[in-house]
Order: C-alpha cells, then sequence, then structure tokens
C-alpha cells in the first residue's frame, strides 16, 4: 500500500508540474497597454504638416504671418485619406498647431486660426474635414499641437498653460475620437527668447477627460517616444522601455542615444515612433516636387523603423492648392506595392518546426508560423538560450527573415543569431542581432538553404517568440 501511495504522489506532482509548464510564464517588466498594444500593430502612420508655411516656404512659422496667406483653394481632406489608405497606412496625424501658432480650426482661445483667414470665407475647419474624412475611410485620426506658440500674447506667463489647456480640450472635445496626440518639446525662441514652464500634467488630463483610450507621443510619453532623430531610424538595439523620471520633453528629455535605444530595464512600456518625411522639409515645398525620397530609401526607411521594433510615422505634406502632391501619390503607391510585393509571401509556410525545448501544452514550435498573434512558443522557466529550427520540403531563397516576440507578456530576448543549413550539410551563421520587440526584420545576404536555425544567445527571461516568417526582398537592393 506505501508504494502505491508513493507512486500516486509521484504521479500527482508530474501531473502538476505538466500542468503549471504548460502555462504561460508570468510577465517580465513593464508591458504595453491594450491601446499601445493597438497601437504597435498600426505599424505605419501618416504625417501631416500644414499650415501657413505652405504658403511662405518656410519649416518654423514667427508667428506674425498674416492669416490670409493660408488659402488652400483646392483643399480635399478626402483625396488625403484615400492615398493613405491606399498606401496601407491605419492612421493620419496632422499638425493642428504648428509652433506659429495658427489654428487649422477656428479656435476659441486664437483669432490666428482659419477663421481670419479668407479660406471659405473664414467658415472653413480642417481638423473637421480630415476628421470626418478618416471615419470614412478607416482610418484613425491623431493631431499635432505644439506647446511653443510664437503668437499668443500669453506665451511664458502662468496664464498660457490654461491657455494651452483649454486648446486642447477645445480640440479633443470636438474632433474625436484621437488615438494619438503629439507633443514636441519645443520651447522658447532662441537663447533669449521667452521660456514657459510647462504644466504637463495638466494637459495629459486634459487629453485623458475627452480620449482616455489616447496615445501620448513626447520624448518621454506617457504613450510612446521618439527615436532621437527625424531620419526614419531606430536603434539597432531598441528596447521599447524607458526610464522617465526627473526627465520631461525637451531640453530636458534622456540623451538621445537613450531616446534611440531605450532602456534594458526601463520602468515603464514606452515603444519608439520614427517620424521623417518624404520630402527634405516637413512643409510643402514647390521647389522640392523632384525631390521625394526614392523607393528604395522608403524602404530602407521601413527596415530601420517597422523591421526595429518601431512605428513608422511618414510625413507627406500637402501642397498650396490642399491637395497631396502627384509625386509623392506616386512614390507612395510604389511603396505600397513594393512591401505587398516582397511580403505578401511567407517563404517559412508549409515547413516543419522543432524546437530545443517547449513549454508543452499549446505553447508548441509550430505556433511560430501561424498567423494568430496571440499564439506563440516559449519554453519551461529557467532556459534562457533555447533555439528552433524550420525544416522546408525543398530547397527555398530568401533574405529577409523577420521575428516577433508576444510583447503583451514584456520585452525579453537580447541576443540571437540565425543560422542556414546548406545543400552540403553545413550550418552557416547568416545574422546576429539584439533586441526583437513586437518586429524585428532582419536583412541578409540571399540565401538558398534546406533549413534555418534561430538560436536565442541572450535573454532576461524564458523567451516568447509568435511568430517567424521569411522573405525574398528583390526590390530594395540592400
Amino acid at each position: 500500500m506505501r508504494q502505491i501511495r508513493i507512486i500516486l504522489a509521484g504521479l500527482a506532482t508530474a501531473i502538476l508540474a505538466s500542468c503549471s509548464s504548460s502555462q504561460p510564464p508570468q510577465a517580465y517588466g513593464p508591458i504595453p497597454t491594450p491601446d499601445q498594444m493597438e497601437w504597435q500593430k498600426m505599424e505605419t502612420n501618416m504625417f501631416i504638416h500644414f499650415g501657413p508655411n505652405t504658403f511662405t516656404g518656410l519649416d518654423w512659422g514667427h508667428g506674425q504671418e498674416n492669416e490670409s496667406v493660408f488659402n488652400p483653394t483646392e483643399l480635399d481632406c478626402r483625396q488625403w485619406a484615400r492615398t493613405a489608405k491606399a498606401a496601407g497606412f491605419k492612421g493620419i496625424i496632422i499638425t493642428a498647431k504648428h509652433h506659429d501658432g495658427f489654428c487649422l480650426w477656428p479656435s476659441r482661445e486664437s483669432t490666428h486660426s482659419v477663421a481670419s483667414s479668407s479660406w471659405r470665407d473664414g467658415k472653413g475647419d480642417v481638423l473637421a474635414e480630415l476628421s470626418q474624412a478618416c471615419r470614412e475611410e478607416g482610418l484613425k485620426f491623431g493631431v499635432y499641437i505644439s506647446p511653443w506658440d510664437r503668437n499668443d500674447p500669453h506665451y511664458g506667463t502662468p496664464e498660457y498653460n490654461d491657455v494651452f489647456a483649454s486648446t486642447i480640450d477645445d480640440i479633443h472635445g470636438k474632433y474625436g475620437p484621437i488615438f494619438e496626440q503629439w507633443f514636441d518639446g519645443a520651447n522658447g525662441e532662441g537663447p533669449s527668447g521667452k521660456k514657459q514652464v510647462y504644466d504637463w500634467d495638466k494637459f495629459h488630463s486634459m487629453v485623458y477627460s475627452h480620449n482616455p483610450h489616447c496615445v501620448i507621443f513626447s520624448d518621454v510619453g506617457p504613450g510612446c517616444r521618439w527615436c532621437s532623430n527625424e531620419r526614419g531610424v531606430a536603434g539597432e538595439t531598441n528596447w521599447s522601455k524607458l526610464d522617465v523620471e526627473g526627465f520631461v520633453p525637451g531640453i530636458g528629455a534622456p540623451p538621445t542615444d537613450t531616446l534611440f535605444c531605450g532602456n534594458v530595464h526601463g520602468t515603464n512600456w514606452m515603444p519608439a515612433e520614427v517620424d521623417v518625411s518624404i520630402r527634405p522639409s516637413w512643409f510643402w515645398k514647390e521647389s522640392e516636387n523632384d525631390r521625394v525620397k526614392s523607393l528604395e530609401k522608403l524602404l530602407d526607411i521601413y527596415y530601420t523603423s517597422v523591421g526595429r521594433n518601431g512605428l513608422l510615422l511618414l510625413n507627406v505634406p500637402p501642397d498650396n492648392r490642399g491637395l497631396l502632391h502627384e509625386a509623392d501619390c506616386a512614390r507612395l503607391m510604389e511603396f505600397r506595392a513594393a512591401l505587398d510585393e516582397i511580403f505578401s509571401k511567407d517563404l517559412a509556410q508549409g515547413s516543419k518546426v522543432r524546437a530545443s525545448a517547449s513549454r508543452g501544452g499549446k505553447l508548441r514550435p509550430a505556433n511560430l508560423l501561424d498567423e494568430d498573434y496571440d499564439s506563440f512558443w516559449t519554453v519551461p522557466d529557467g532556459n534562457l538560450t533555447p533555439s528552433f529550427t524550420v525544416t522546408f520540403p525543398e530547397e527555398r531563397t530568401f533574405n529577409r527573415v523577420m521575428l516577433q516576440e508576444y510583447i503583451p507578456l514584456g520585452q525579453r530576448v537580447a541576443g540571437f543569431k540565425v543560422e542556414a543549413l546548406s545543400g552540403d550539410g553545413t550550418w552557416k551563421e547568416l545574422a546576429q542581432a539584439t533586441t526583437i520587440g513586437y518586429k524585428r526584420i532582419l536583412r541578409t545576404e540571399k540565401t538558398t538553404a534546406k533549413a534555418v536555425r534561430v538560436t536565442v544567445t541572450r535573454s532576461y527571461d524564458v523567451p516568447v517568440l509568435n511568430r517567424f516568417a521569411l522573405y525574398l526582398d528583390e526590390i530594395s537592393g540592400k
């Protein structure tokens, strides 16, 4: 009888251990909110810089421009939205108020607005038209509101914070839902200019009072962070985590190298947004109609933004007619067609996946090849350097490797390598990298192989991966 009890106890222990190991691991470190998760999955959005600078040729207006300079005689926000949707963007963010203080809606706080312009006899409202166009096309609508205001006489005084909070209230109360609020940290007019001590808590509270699911962008979030440059490049190492205590947007922000890479053990979930313009300037200039970025450059930007755990915010500025220029539209359609061609066929599909270890249950290696975001592969606790091998039914040729971590459980992987099995039975290393995050796309040499092996070489907790894919890019030239 005693022997039977020992056997039964052993079986019970084994069953409990098996059940425990087949459960997902605990989250590691900070994790994204549902709103941040939805934001990350958008992957690419359109930025629109539009205002008096469109007509004066400036990137930073002085704030004293006559309102009548703003007169887009053919403005068509539906054209913007249709183009954005056709290009694959999921949302549009517009400069509702840039540093010059000009408001693209009839502001209750300023006369420096469309209501004082000759456009549509002062009865126009760009935000109303664009938010409606976005709804019609199934796009999300976001706003950039500059805290620096070179027109408002209150700027540089404590009263200005109330004025700016009321401006936020005006926009968010009228044109929601608003998926992203873009704040930069611009402050003052040079070394001897007026400075404002911004009340960021007040501003954030005003946003959330109308749009509680809004993702707020700045150097320190709280929803997403600047990537430290305007070239379309996120860090080769890019943690979606950041320490923000003691920092504020602008000159009080973390160092640029920190914004570029994030903090490996950061206490806040703060993914990188990668902003860049399709032209040399942010606002439209006629002289730049033939200087739209090439298709090859846009694909390079895609790989260094979305392909490095970031979200791409591509600026496409309307011209002085109020239309996205033909040159920009043509390039966007080329860009979309190229992405569709490159990523339409996952060359890993139809293969077998084996792993050095598995947690069991539904958390099996085969999940790496399905398209269900919430299915993933992971390993028992303590196993920080597992590997998996994808074996093809026949040799396949590729030059792009895509991996995704299941970030609802945190970002963990700090190093991995990719190898290919050649026809002579030897393994050849194709690439090494550090972070993965939401999505990592590695550009490799063109390779024909029987199998691919991925080995995690460093991880802060057990890796949790939910996608592996291979593609062939014969367009971008790299």
